[in-house]
């Protein structure tokens, strides 16, 4: 019999897209960087997978889904902000490309914000997250050899690209199922911000 205490989960805390238009754009930019792919050297965040993740907390015992969701109600004590979805990159850099994003502009210390609630509270939960954050909604990672020029122009072409504003009202724990076929993401529970 499974022990569902010690069943591992994979979790992570986001915001989505919640404008049409806005993801509309981004998926159009996506779907261009995917055409700079030799084959299947470019993965494509799935469209309903887009998102902008403020905590990854990794796989973690189901047990503790009760004290992250606690941390996650922290949350409701910012107030909703407008985001600028604006620019593009690549991390590590455009020369050795393994993630493909598109940026914020306005919106960055509300997420921070939010960052430094979820880790003062999930410091004596979860493992710590060494990563600097910097707020971004990653489209696409880079598996193989690709076309480093044309993904290079493409993005130096488009890193002012103002993809549209829209509020964020809602944060949420989801979780995380890997498949072949890509990730599925479940949501486990949502918080509203602030008024």
């Amino acid at each position: 019999m499974l022990d569902w205490a010690n069943t591992l989960i994979r979790l992570f805390i986001a915001v989505e897209v919640e404008d049409a238009n806005v993801l509309k754009r981004i998926l159009t930019f996506r779907d261009q960087v995917i055409a700079c792919a030799r084959g299947r050297s470019i993965k494509a965040v799935e469209d309903e997978n887009i998102h902008l993740t403020i905590r990854f907390i990794g796989e973690v015992p189901e047990a503790l889904l009760p004290s992250i969701e606690k941390c996650l109600d922290q949350c409701a004590s910012v107030k909703k902000f407008k985001v600028i979805v604006k620019g593009v990159g690549a991390f590590p850099n455009l020369s050795r490309p393994r993630v493909i994003w598109v940026g914020v502009e306005e919106g960055v210390d509300q997420f921070r914000q939010l960052r430094r609630i979820l880790d003062n509270c999930l410091k004596d939960i979860v493992r710590p997250d060494k990563h600097e954050f910097t707020p971004h909604i990653t489209i696409a990672r880079v598996k193989g050899s690709i076309d480093r020029e044309c993904l290079a122009s493409l993005i130096s072409e488009n890193q002012d690209l103002v993809f549209g504003e829209y509020t964020v009202t809602t944060v949420k724990l989801k979780r995380s199922i890997l498949r072949p076929q890509g990730p599925l993401y479940i949501d486990l529970k949502s918080v509203k911000l602030g008024d």
